[in-house]
């Protein structure tokens, strides 16, 4: 029926993909193999369709800007559903809504949604290639954007049909669509029970990136309480002491409040001789190791971090990070093609930039309120490979993950008080 499906050789995923096309009525089918040369004809795509706009080859080599629909910036909380047959199991936290309603709402919207469209499947693995802690998954999207973040925050591609192999069902089931943003028409919905995430009516990453949020903590964990490890949002670091010993760490802090930036930390020079590795910023993977320790895998390939707030005095691992193979989400464009934010090192431009809405802008700007005009949305982003980072840890894809000695607990207060 879908000739395009034939090369996938697993009967399970195939068969799981021709109910998707057939619901969603594709023009066309791409299985994306991962390869460099896929990137650079999916990014020239982008690039003439507007998608995507290519910045300064001298100084931000590899790297590009995208632009999100105005009323679309950030998750989603209140459209984000846990689909469980029995409420109880959704959590104490979360917003329930039974699997049979779920999907007769998002059917309507996800039947013929991708007419005249190409209907992109992307396989990729969370976690170390052929760790025995790693988890495959396939998202199906309409959004070159998401299939080029794919390619960044996950192993993506061939090796993760490789890896799952030709007869196994364990795989989690992702369908995305852009839809028409209509915020009216927007859902991201979780169904645990069958693996399974649908998201439709966004194209901003932590809603339409299936494996970060969805999968890699939603579904997660689900799937460590069945299976008996857990699913954190936690960074992991490793210090290095004077010695050359390494004791590995997590901290658990809620998003925006400084994971990233503790998990790229350089040590003050009263503390020469140590050193911070970088295992992952955002999650951690937990399991209780062969010795009776409790290890921990970093299941993102990537960074998508926060924007605002990043410079060379606060994150500059992070700085040198994303000069190159990175992609921009909502930033300001100025005149010569490089990005800024603010807090950015270089002072605000003057003359020639476009704010994250593609709108001419200057520092100088107000709001009705009287209040400055940011340039940067305030979550915009950046998505950029962990490989580069200057202090990724040398075993950070070690297959059997790092030994956890101590976990951190932390968060932001509005105002200065102490935690009792």
């Amino acid at each position: 029926m879908f000739d395009e499906l034939s090369s996938i050789e697993n009967p399970h995923v195939r068969s799981w993909l021709e109910e998707v096309a057939t619901l969603t009525k594709p023009s066309n089918i791409h299985i994306c193999d991962g390869s460099e040369e896929e990137k650079a004809a999916l990014t020239a795509q982008a690039l003439d369709a507007g998608e995507l706009e290519e910045l300064n080859k001298e100084e931000l080599p590899g790297c590009v800007l995208h632009r999100t629909a105005q009323n679309d910036v950030a998750r989603v909380e209140h459209l984000t559903f846990i689909c469980t047959n029995e409420e109880k199991a959704a959590g104490p936290n979360n917003n329930w809504m039974a699997p049979n309603e779920a999907k007769e709402k998002a059917s309507k919207i996800f039947d013929g949604v991708m007419e005249g469209r190409t209907m992109y499947v992307v396989p990729y693995v969370m976690g170390p290639i052929g760790s025995p802690y790693s988890k495959v998954g396939v998202e199906v999207t309409d959004s070159i954007y998401v299939v080029l973040n794919m390619r960044i925050m996950t192993r993506m591609g061939s090796r993760a049909l490789d890896q799952l192999g030709p007869d196994s069902e364990d795989f989690n089931r992702g369908l995305h669509s852009t839809a028409d943003r209509n915020p009216d028409r927007r859902y991201i919905m979780h169904f645990p029970e069958e693996n399974t995430i649908w998201s439709v009516g966004s194209g901003y990453g932590g809603n339409v990136l299936l494996s970060k949020k969805c999968f890699a903590l939603r579904i997660a964990s689900w799937l460590g309480r069945k299976e008996g490890w857990m699913a954190e949002h936690m960074l992991i670091l490793g210090i290095e002491d004077p010695e050359g010993r390494t004791t590995y760490v997590a901290a658990a802090f809620p998003s925006a409040c400084g994971k990233t930036n503790l998990a790229m930390l350089i040590p003050p020079e009263s503390m020469k001789g140590y050193k911070i590795w970088t295992v992952g910023d955002d999650i951690a993977w937990m399991h209780i190791g062969d010795d009776g320790r409790l290890w921990a895998i970093n299941p993102e390939n990537g960074f998508f971090g926060v924007v605002p707030g990043t410079n060379m005095k606060t994150n500059p691992n992070a700085m040198i990070t994303v000069q190159k193979n990175t992609i921009y989400t909502n930033v300001v464009l100025k005149s010569d093609g490089t990005v800024w934010w603010e807090s950015h090192d270089d002072p605000a431009p003057t003359e020639g930039a476009l704010d994250w809405k593609g709108n001419p802008w200057t520092p100088d700007m107000k709001e009705e309120d009287g209040s400055p005009k940011k340039g940067a949305q305030p979550n915009s982003r950046f998505t950029a490979p962990a490989s580069q980072c200057p202090s990724i840890a040398p075993n950070w894809e070690d297959p059997k993950g790092v030994p956890i000695s101590a976990i951190i607990f932390g968060g932001r207060r509005a105002r200065v008080a102490p935690l009792v």
